[in-house]
């Protein structure tokens, strides 16, 4: 074969060559993640940090090149991977979001004045488990906290702001291995004597906090402590059973 012919088709053959790899790049770069996609919802969720934790878990434990993301406000994750990750993320949905048990606590309070009875009064909350739960039961206390006179008037207003005063409890039921443990504060607060601050009167709040943790079983009621009343021979002893409701 002549030189001149040689040479075209040594360089038809380069140019056919490239082209080709330029197609297969071209092809690898547009074409899209053959992957599937699935949408799971959380439906038992009951804050933001609970569904950020989900995905943080399922993100570590899926193949790091599968997609995860979450959509906060619909409570939903999309995950695009393999069909066997898309399993394994239902998997551990499953595990992770699973319906929360609902608890009935009852607090009983009776009140001992020098080693007798003398009366009792219950308080019964609903929780869900993981979830805080507050109750308050008492009254508001309005106290002065100062005066102001208005510029050219001899009349004054008082300012005020308001105390609670008696009963606050506080409870949290989360389940474990050993049982269902509580994390529990109750709070009790009283007027005292009024002191004269600078020739002003102001209340004195007499205040009791009982605190801590505790392990629960359902019907079997269990004494949290003891809380005195100063300046009295009375105390308040404090007990707490919990019924599983659903």
């Amino acid at each position: 074969m002549p030189l001149s012919k040689l040479t075209a088709a040594a360089a038809l053959a380069l140019s056919l060559t490239a082209a080709a790899a330029r197609a297969q790049t071209d092809d690898t770069v547009a074409k899209p993640n053959s992957n599937p996609t699935q949408v799971f919802y959380l439906n038992n969720i009951s804050s933001g940090n609970e569904a950020t934790e989900i995905v943080t878990a399922v993100r570590n434990l899926l193949d790091p090149h599968d997609k995860i993301f979450l959509v906060q406000a619909q409570s939903a994750i999309f995950v695009q991977g393999p069909p066997d990750q898309l399993s394994l993320a239902q998997k551990l949905l499953d595990d992770l979001d699973h319906p929360r048990k609902t608890y009935r606590l009852t607090y009983t309070i009776t009140e001992v004045d020098d080693g007798k009875r003398v009366g009792t009064q219950h308080f019964s909350m609903v929780l869900v488990s993981g979830q805080r739960t507050t109750m308050k039961q008492g009254s508001k206390i309005p106290v002065a906290t100062g005066t102001v006179s208005e510029t050219g008037s001899a009349s004054t207003q008082t300012q005020f702001t308001y105390l609670d005063i008696g009963l606050n409890f506080d409870a949290t039921l989360d389940e474990s291995v050993n049982g269902v443990r509580l994390r529990s504060k109750a709070e009790q607060s009283s007027l005292g004597t009024d002191k004269t601050i600078a020739g002003v009167s102001e209340p004195v709040i007499r205040q009791t906090v009982l605190e801590g943790t505790a392990v629960l079983t359902p019907g079997k009621p269990l004494i949290l402590g003891s809380l005195d009343i100063p300046d009295s021979t009375r105390r308040l002893d404090i007990e707490v059973v919990m019924e599983v409701v659903k």
